[in-house]
Formats: C-alpha cells, sequence, structure tokens
C-alpha cells in the first residue's frame, strides 16, 4: 500500500482536498447526507445560489470520485438521482464538524476580519 502526503508535491490527496473543500461540494455532500437520494432540481432548490452549470459540475466530480452515485430510472420523463455512496457516507461526520464549526464560531470570524481590514485599511 502506498503511503500518501498531501504536504508533498504531486500527491493526488491534495487534489482531493480540492474536491472535497469546496463549498459546494460541502453543501451539497451535506444535504444528500441529511435526506438521501436527491433528484437535480431538488438539489438545486435546497442549495440557494448554485447555478445549474456548477452543480452539475460539482455532482460530476463527486460522482468521478467515488462519493456520489447517480442512478437513471427508466422512465418517461427518464428520473435521475444522486445518494452518497458507502464512501461518501464516510464524509458525513467530518464535513458537519466543519459546517458545526463555522456556524459557531463565524461571529468571531466576522470579527476578527473586520479587525484586521481596519488595521491594514492604509497600508496597502
Amino acid at each position: 500500500m502506498e503511503s500518501w502526503d498531501p504536504y508533498t508535491r504531486g500527491c493526488p490527496s491534495r487534489d482531493l482536498l480540492d474536491q472535497i473543500g469546496s463549498k459546494w461540494a460541502v453543501l451539497m455532500l451535506g444535504e444528500l447526507g441529511k435526506h438521501g437520494a436527491c433528484r437535480f432540481t431538488q438539489l438545486r432548490q435546497r442549495l440557494a445560489g448554485v447555478s445549474e452549470k456548477m452543480l452539475t459540475q460539482t455532482l460530476r466530480t463527486l460522482e468521478r470520485d467515488g462519493l456520489v452515485r447517480r442512478t437513471v430510472y427508466a422512465e418517461v420523463p427518464a428520473r435521475v438521482e444522486y445518494e452518497l455512496t458507502s464512501l461518501g457516507q464516510t464524509l458525513r461526520a467530518p464535513l458537519r464538524a466543519l459546517t458545526e464549526w463555522s456556524v459557531r464560531h463565524i461571529e468571531e470570524v466576522l470579527e476578527a476580519r473586520d479587525e484586521y481590514d481596519v488595521r491594514t485599511e492604509g497600508a496597502g
């Protein structure tokens, strides 16, 4: 078994961290983890602000990485659903922890940003 180190240049885990750490991936994985299988339009409605293009790109990337399963049902019109794979399920707890942390600490972060902006306003 190969040893991976994201701190090493060229390690493929860097790309994976970039993918699963993106805003839309975190939110999509969280939504699918919370509600189970969803249709494209359901996800778009639940993720306010996501464009159709970004939703499509992110779902394709998550599917390629084995985190999301796309199922097409032979109906007229065709029905397509997205759900977490067993691998995707393993991300639920870590991503939930990050999401909860961001909600719990957003006020402190906003204050820090304001303080930084005031300190550096004339330094540019």
